[in-house]
């Protein structure tokens, strides 16, 4: 694992950085699916949705989407995790042909007792977790099992699309974003920890490591980005954590994009973290003047790189200081 602390990027990031800053064209009315999993992120694409001029057919997962998408939508149902079939005819009711995924789902209640019982599918539904569930010839990592729901929705006349087709603005950009410049020390953990995580991202486990001196304190699985950070706080009660999280190496931009929210920053506060690393043009940032805000009360800094061969890299005209 390389210790080296980050590099100024070399000219291939100019393709990274114009398709993160380039907006599409208004939507002209077009009504667009959203499959609203937990927390504000889903809130935050039908709000860009509309700015753009399209429309909204909200459905929002049962038991994990939150009260807001209903002053979002100008179509709104309720559908649960394993109702495949039933999301695909509300969509199509509502005339949609292009949706997007957007928010977290609770993975671990797929595994928990009964979860068949509770979660009952539908017959697209069965169809399409049946070989990760039944007959277990297929994995159960999330991009299987998200890139096995989508080409449900494919097939059926649905396009499944990056969140970031519509709502572009909300790409991390690069360099620090709020709080104070790095120590030689941070910049040393943000680089042990970039490639830890893309290590941990190509098989598909997880997006978050934390790091402190250069030793990992705790790297994310099935329990999700907040549980991992609070994990690491509790294992390392000094506090000075680094946070790093990036996108996998071979992320499907459909879904499952690495997401910073403010409740994100409150699991560092809790944690004793004083860094996070988040990977510049493939993270999204929820409503990010309250997320700068909250870094800079709370002494967190964020920085937001791009990856170069698996490091860490800084663009060219930004500084280490905020």
């Amino acid at each position: 694992m390389s210790t080296a602390t980050i590099s100024a990027p070399s000219l291939s990031h100019q393709a990274v950085v114009d398709r993160a800053t380039d907006h599409h064209q208004p939507l002209a009315g077009e009504t667009i699916g959203v499959l609203a999993g937990w927390g504000r992120y889903p809130v935050a694409v039908a709000e860009a949705i509309r700015r753009n001029g399209g429309r909204t057919a909200v459905l929002a997962l049962r038991g994990h989407a939150s009260e807001q998408l209903q002053d979002v939508a100008d179509h709104y149902d309720e559908v649960g995790v394993a109702e495949l079939g039933g999301a695909i005819a509300a969509f199509r009711r509502s005339g949609c042909t292009r949706a997007t995924m957007a928010g977290k789902v609770h993975k671990t209640k797929l595994f928990a007792h009964g979860a068949w019982l509770h979660h009952l599918p539908d017959w697209t539904g069965l169809k399409t977790y049946w070989p990760h569930f039944i007959s277990r010839r297929r994995d159960n990592r999330d991009d299987s099992l998200l890139s096995a729901i989508a080409a449900a929705f494919d097939t059926a006349g649905v396009l499944i699309c990056p969140a970031t087709d519509f709502a572009p603005e909300l790409l991390a950009t690069a360099g620090v974003l709020a709080g104070r410049s790095l120590s030689g020390c941070e910049r040393a953990d943000i680089a042990f920890g970039w490639e830890l995580a893309k290590a941990l991202g190509r098989h598909d486990i997880g997006q978050t490591v934390v790091v402190k001196n250069r030793a990992p304190i705790a790297l994310e699985a099935i329990e999700g980005t907040d549980e991992c950070i609070r994990r690491a706080g509790r294992l390392c009660g000094s506090g000075g954590l680094v946070v790093v999280k990036v996108a996998k190496p071979q992320q499907d931009l459909r879904f499952d994009m690495p997401t910073i929210g403010v409740g994100t920053l409150q699991s560092l506060r809790a944690a004793g973290a004083t860094v996070l690393a988040i990977e510049a043009g493939r993270t999204i940032l929820v409503e990010q003047p309250e997320l700068v805000a909250f870094a800079n009360r709370s002494g967190i800094t964020l920085v937001s790189c791009f990856d170069e061969a698996g490091s860490a890299v800084l663009s060219a005209d930004a500084s280490w200081a905020a």
